[in-house]
């Protein structure tokens, strides 16, 4: 009974520490170029990149909600934004021919998308789908 408690006391200052790891490792949503795009996508496991542009109005509406699962899902899942208008030559890599386009990498390759301004939920939940995550709360 001594043990059982004292390993859970253990598993619980492990989790505690590697919370805290996590958290200190958090960028937020990180600004990508043409210049930084492929080390990002590479360097993370999975990536979700923001592709919007200073003039669109869709896009202000979707980023504070980018920003919101980048919280959430920090030290999970890395998440950038990259400015359509600055970095032409991804956009056409990619085929974005309408902004906000929220692009899913995983191990350095496109797996989903999503074009529009979509609600968090339905942007959360297809990022649980896309990456095979456990959903919020598990």
């Amino acid at each position: 009974m001594d043990d059982e408690l004292e390993n859970l006391r253990q598993k619980r200052a492990q989790d505690r520490v590697a919370e805290i790891e996590r958290k200190r490792s958090f960028q937020g949503v990180v600004p990508i170029s043409e210049i930084t795009f492929t080390e990002f996508i590479t360097k993370n496991r999975y990536a979700v990149v923001d592709f919007w542009a200073e003039w669109c109005g869709p896009c202000r509406r979707v980023a504070p909600v980018v920003e919101e699962l980048s919280h959430e899902m920090a030290g999970r899942v890395a998440f950038a934004k990259c400015n359509t208008d600055e970095a032409p030559e991804i956009s056409r890599k990619f085929g974005i021919t309408a902004i906000p386009t929220i692009i899913f990498y995983a191990n350095g390759r496109m797996i989903d998308r999503v074009t529009g301004a979509v609600p968090k939920e339905t942007l959360r939940s297809v990022i649980v789908r896309a990456f095979g995550l456990p959903p919020p709360g598990v």
